[in-house]
């Protein structure tokens, strides 16, 4: 038995001892290939030999030559390739089977950046959970998630799988993700998560995929680096190296990521595995002449695992015997891959119980009304002029027009490998469901979604001619956002804004839904549609959801987690901006001449179908020293005639520091519901932590002076109070 550990020293003594002991009797060649991933998803056939990538790997199996493989497609075949290591190896170490499970398994949930607008981390850690649970019955043991880039261009296609653009809302997402990823049920029955992409990924030049990463050592720890160390707090077994350089130095030959931050700063004791053949990129990136300089350098940067490169089986015990590595940084490595195997049960159970037919269906209905209710947590109402929605269901003709109406795949969204369109339920399904009697249902596609042919549009208009109200459905599939998705046009592809254009002269009122995996900026959008709902890429249960937010049976709660730009010119455009010595406001300022420096939707934005009114701020002090807390408090009030939730935000500046401070930081955030007419009072207490910044010499410090908060809906609303810190304290270095 061993015994529990805090979250983040999860290594306890008897893991530490039964690792060792494996280790100690291991040969070096056993000890890399712990250190070795490959894909069990790439199988080429060598044209020469007609042997495939396959059969080869399942002979270094047999030999013990690999430690961890990915993107096995089910439990039969995990037991399988386990069998081949308790029959075949010595020391029959189990392999650990990973998976990219991002937003659900085969119950697919919605993106993490509609996950997000949720501002409701707990949520995320159900789903997650959800995930896992469904996973590990198919001999998932390792999920490459949860991805916890900070990411402030909607041009870059992975922005879908972030939490978005704040550091404060995503780290809470990464506690919770990580705790909820991490199943814990008994021998053979857990999950390992794995937050990526460390570090600085989303912040890639241009929007670019994969592209260079400059930037202060200031931004990587205020901004970059704390949904890092939650994951890390929250007791995260693995965390992923990213593909990208900083500041000079790619990720994976980055010590001062992998060793001085991480190990020695944090005291992480997991797995660094790289991201798909990161190694091999290091010649290609121009830091390693070849693949045993990138073997070298990855190793003794910290890089505990090689994810399907190869590079270290073909060139470590070379290394080794060489002397220019040292055999004692193979062990460290290996002594913790072995440590997250035995932490995880799969010593003791190694293999996977088939699940029966009956208790799959069991989970798999429980996960898909859970599926429902993140998707619906996810919708944002953007704009609701004249109180059009919610849409009445009785006596009414509704045409659902739009090539992302009657689709059953784009849904899914990005990284849904194990889900399938037929489990979807369309939007036009979802409309259908909700009808009442006396209310019918029109269709019409009108165009494809990346498509610039305009056949289908006179017939889309016929059909909105004979509707009462129209319902739009616009945005992008899920092959437009994801890995290597860049866009640098941030309006919708195809003939979808002629569509939009043209269904709208029909004169009849129109309500826009936005499928997508982005941020998209349609300034123009306005003059065509009285409402707009953000509906992202919202997974299986994506056509009910919308529904339910449409006909009112489901009052909207979605707030932004990202800004939304007017145009791509203004990219990056971002709440968390710095002060500058001329702010925004006529000529020579900091401002464009052709565009507004405003968001079209700023962060933290999002209606109701009721009113929330917000009471005067109370603080129980106006000063305060640097080791007191502050408490603030306010009233808010349900106003209108429906029950509904509201994100209350809490936002600070301080006004004059030693170094520039950005115009306002998120500090806190509740969210509660509230029946038409009741109020509560909602209180943020303030310490320490919330206002310290990273003095001049780089020390987390609160220093003296005057700070500006706020309390509001959102990033550009909300009243302010000020307080004023009489003393400075450094909280820590």
């Amino acid at each position: 038995m061993t015994t529990e550990a805090s979250p983040r020293q999860w290594m306890t003594p008897e893991i530490a001892q039964q690792a060792q002991q494996i280790l100690s009797g291991m040969t070096l060649e056993e000890k890399v290939g712990q250190m070795t991933q490959y894909d069990w998803g790439y199988n080429p056939i060598n044209p020469e030999t007609g042997t495939s990538a396959r059969e080869l790997l399942l002979e270094e199996i047999r030999q013990g030559r690999v430690g961890s493989i990915f993107n096995v497609s089910g439990a039969e075949e995990a037991n399988e390739l386990q069998r081949l290591i308790q029959e075949h190896t010595q020391h029959r170490i189990p392999l650990l089977i990973g998976r990219d499970v991002i937003h659900g398994y085969k119950t697919v949930f919605p993106i993490p950046l509609a996950q997000a607008s949720a501002w409701n981390p707990d949520l995320a850690r159900r789903t997650a959970e959800a995930a896992s649970r469904e996973s590990m019955k198919d001999g998932v043991a390792w999920v490459f998630a949860p991805m916890i880039d900070i990411s402030r261009d909607p041009r870059w296609g992975r922005i879908a799988e972030s939490i978005g653009e704040d550091p404060l809302l995503t780290s809470a997402y990464a506690k919770a993700w990580v705790e909820g990823a991490q199943v814990q049920e008994g021998a053979g029955e857990r999950t390992a998560s794995c937050p990526k992409h460390y570090a600085a990924y989303g912040l890639a030049e241009a929007g670019r995929d994969y592209n260079t990463v400059d930037l202060s050592d200031r931004v990587l720890r205020e901004v970059i680096l704390p949904p890092f160390r939650a994951a890390v707090d929250a007791g995260a077994l693995s965390i992923m190296a990213s593909f990208n350089e900083v500041n000079g130095i790619p990720v994976c030959a980055n010590s001062y990521l992998l060793k001085t931050i991480l190990r020695d700063e944090w005291g992480f004791e997991g797995v660094v595995a790289s991201d798909y053949n990161a190694l091999q990129e290091l010649i290609v990136h121009g830091v390693a002449a070849d693949e045993e300089e990138a073997c070298e350098r990855s190793v003794l940067a910290g890089c505990d695992m090689d994810m399907h490169s190869g590079i270290y089986m073909r060139y470590l015990p070379k290394l080794v015997r060489e002397g220019r590595v040292p055999e004692s940084a193979i062990d460290e490595s290996v002594r913790r891959i072995l440590a997250v195997k035995i932490k995880l049960g799969l010593f003791e159970q190694p293999y996977i119980n088939i699940q029966s037919g009956e208790s799959a269906a069991a989970d798999r209905a429980a996960f898909t009304e859970l599926a429902r209710e993140a998707a619906q947590q996810s919708i944002v109402l953007l704009r609701n002029e004249g109180q059009l929605l919610p849409l009445n269901k009785e006596g009414v003709k509704i045409a659902v027009i739009g090539p992302l109406a009657d689709n059953k795949k784009d849904p899914l969204g990005c990284w849904a490998f194990d889900g399938k369109p037929e489990d979807v339920v369309s939007l036009l399904e979802g409309v259908r469901h909700a009808e009442r009697s006396g209310a019918s249902v029109l269709y019409a596609e009108g165009c494809a979604i990346d498509s610039e042919d305009e056949s289908g549009i006179e017939a889309a208009v016929a059909i909105a001619r004979q509707a009462d109200v129209i319902v739009l459905a616009l945005g992008e599939s899920l092959e437009m956002s994801g890995e290597s998705r860049s866009r640098t046009s941030l309006d919708l592809p195809g003939a979808q804004r002629k569509l939009a254009e043209a269904v709208a002269g029909a004169g009849k009122p129109v309500a826009a839904v936005l499928l997508s995996g982005r941020p998209l900026a349609l300034p123009w959008l306005k003059e065509y549609a009285s409402a707009i709902v953000q509906a992202w890429h919202l997974g299986v249960q994506s056509g009910n959801a919308i529904a339910d937010v449409l006909f009112g049976d489901y009052n909207p709660s979605g707030r932004l987690p990202v800004t939304f730009p007017h145009n791509v010119g203004q990219v990056p455009i971002y709440y968390y901006r710095k002060k500058t010595g001329r702010p925004p406001g006529g000529v020579y300022s900091s401002y464009y001449i052709d565009s507004t420096t405003e968001p079209l939707y700023p962060f933290g934005y999002g209606l109701s179908y009721t009113a929330f009114e917000y009471g005067t701020i109370t603080a129980d002090r106006t000063s305060m020293t640097a080791d007191e807390e502050l408490t603030l408090t306010v009233a808010v009030t349900n106003a209108g005639e429906r029950a509904g939730e509201e994100t209350v935000q809490l936002y600070v500046r301080d006004e004059a520091a030693s170094v520039t401070q950005p115009l306002k930081k998120l500090i806190g955030f509740r969210k509660l519901r509230l029946a038409p007419g009741e109020s509560a009072d909602v209180t943020f207490r303030v310490g320490a932590d919330a206002l310290a910044i990273l003095d001049q010499h780089m020390n987390w410090t609160v220093e003296p002076g005057a700070f500006t908060m706020w309390i509001g809906p959102n990033a550009s609303e909300g009243q302010s109070i000020r307080l004023q810190v009489e003393a400075k304290q450094m909280v820590r270095q």
